[in-house]
């Protein structure tokens, strides 16, 4: 299995910016601010070409469906973070997203242990592209007199809208899932049941007939 293919290379693209980023906010300076913005939005395309390449290519890997969910969460919760320190996000807001993606990521393990696949919802996707749009401009502030990081406050605060809802499409998913999965189960289960007693009932059948042609 090759690692080193371009959508991979990519996403470790991503996760390589992060520190970058985060370096760029702590100087505290707006041409800095700029420049981590326009960072920020070089690695967020990265995460629409990465899977583009992998599925137009067919060279979709293990590590890349492992990495690439992990890049994108390195790159918003450590800007979100970031952004909250600067005093540019309300705590609360930077808790609810955090604790949204550890829902529903301990949601997804538990449902794939249970052997349900939760797959992303379009709301889901709504909410990163909202995100991947309003963190840039809340990190750029303001450019050519345009009001960037108001824009990008009202994109999070609908983000979290979209987030907290699509969280509710994960809970239904997950348990209609599960609810499906364990009828399967209890299905087979029977289907396994019944043949063992069919066997069982042809052994004994098989075993009267022979000791009736002895007799």
């Amino acid at each position: 299995m090759q690692f080193t293919n371009t959508p991979n290379l990519l996403t470790l693209f991503r996760i390589a910016f992060v520190p970058v980023i985060v370096g760029l906010l702590f100087l505290r300076e707006p041409k800095w601010d700029v420049v981590a913005a326009l960072a920020f939005t070089a690695a967020s395309i990265t995460d629409y070409l990465d899977g583009y390449i992998a599925r137009a290519h067919k060279i979709e890997t293990v590590y890349g469906k492992l990495m690439d969910p992990l890049a994108d969460k390195f790159l918003v919760v450590s800007s979100l973070i970031m952004l909250q320190e600067l005093g540019r996000i309300h705590p609360i807001v930077v808790i609810l997203l955090i604790c949204r993606e550890m829902a529903i990521t301990g949601l997804r393990a538990l449902a794939s242990a249970e052997g349900v696949v939760i797959a992303a919802s379009s709301t889901a996707k709504w909410k990163t592209a909202t995100q991947m749009v309003a963190i840039p401009l809340i990190m750029g502030r303001s450019l050519f007199g345009i009001p960037l990081e108001s824009l990008g406050m009202v994109l999070l605060y609908i983000s979290l809208a979209i987030s907290l809802w699509s969280a509710i499409d994960y809970l239904v998913g997950f348990f209609s899932g599960l609810k499906e999965a364990r009828k399967h189960k209890n299905s087979e289960r029977a289907l396994a049941r019944k043949a063992r007693l069919a066997s069982r009932s042809a052994r004994l059948a098989a075993r009267a007939s022979k000791l009736g042609l002895q007799d």
